[in-house]
């Protein structure tokens, strides 16, 4: 399947009633990227800021409603795409996930999988909707919150428009999933650098403006490292709550391409690369007017 092809599909599974658009336009590569901006203090926010908000535990609470049937079924695929009992499964699913940063860039690398039927088998995530969840309040706090926004998901476009649909978030100019996350040809999900350098060429702008909002460090540490401002959400992370009491007596339910929950809890001070933590989104629009 081609890239425009493959764009093209994942706009279209994503167009449901009052969701925003797949992002999907292939970049001009050879228009220089627009970054590189001198680093500022992290309290030193832009004027006229560009929001890049994760969609999985920053805008739902994704732990509950989709990680350990998304891990299910990431296991099941590995079982019968590569002929492994369900031990030896779930540890590749592990390892790759470990070693690349996802398991799908780990199927494509030594097994050549079509990523368009990974995403679409995994994802199927019966009762989806049933399950989610987010803060009332989270929708006004974003509405009045100045600027341009976008999702920037690994996520499928195809999931991203049934959580956004049935959560009913409104404003996003677009969302940026995993299909449009290619950079010459190769799948570069987050926290790949040069994801970041290509998304802000084609958007022409400057690193200084963009800011990311996500639950997962490596996220923050990638996109900090090209100038961006970093917020990290820990709403859905409070160490002492009864959810993450739960998971921690069951099955690990860590999303794939993220650190284990014990390093998303880590007290202490705010690390180098994060410019902000919140505990909910509507603590967003204070940050917005500091410096």
């Amino acid at each position: 399947m081609s890239y425009r092809a493959a764009q093209a599909g994942g706009r279209a599974r994503a167009a449901a009633p009052g969701t925003p658009p797949a992002y999907g336009t292939p970049p001009a590569y050879g228009t220089p990227p627009a970054y590189g901006a001198p680093p500022v203090e992290p309290t030193a926010w832009p004027r006229r800021p560009v929001w890049f908000f994760d969609l999985d535990d920053t805008l739902h609470d994704a732990t509950l409603a989709a990680f350990g049937p998304l891990n299910g079924a990431m296991t099941d695929y590995l079982q019968a795409s590569l002929g492994l009992d369900r031990a030896a499964a779930d540890a590749r699913r592990r390892a790759y996930w470990q070693r690349h940063g996802a398991t799908l860039l780990g199927l494509i690398r030594h097994h050549g999988t079509d990523p368009h039927h990974f995403l679409a088998e995994t994802h199927r995530l019966p009762g989806l909707e049933a399950r989610l969840r987010r803060p009332r309040s989270d929708a006004q706090a974003l509405a009045r919150l100045p600027g341009r926004k976008f999702i920037l998901t690994n996520g499928p476009a195809a999931y991203a428009a049934r959580v956004l649909g049935s959560l009913g978030w409104r404003g996003f100019e677009a969302v940026i999933a995993i299909e449009a996350m290619r950079v010459f040809g190769q799948w570069r999900p987050k926290p790949d650098a040069r994801m970041l350098r290509h998304l802000l060429a084609r958007l022409k702008l400057p690193a200084h403006r963009a800011v990311l909002v996500d639950d997962t460090p490596g996220h923050l540490r990638a996109a900090r490292r090209e100038g961006w401002r970093t917020v990290w959400m820990q709403g859905y992370h409070r160490p002492q709550s009864p959810r993450l009491k739960r998971l921690r007596a069951g099955p690990p339910t860590v999303p794939a391409g993220s650190p284990p929950p014990t390093a998303w809890q880590r007290p202490g001070r705010r690390p180098a690369h994060v410019c902000a933590r919140i505990s909910g989104l509507n603590r967003l629009r204070a940050l917005t007017f500091h410096g």
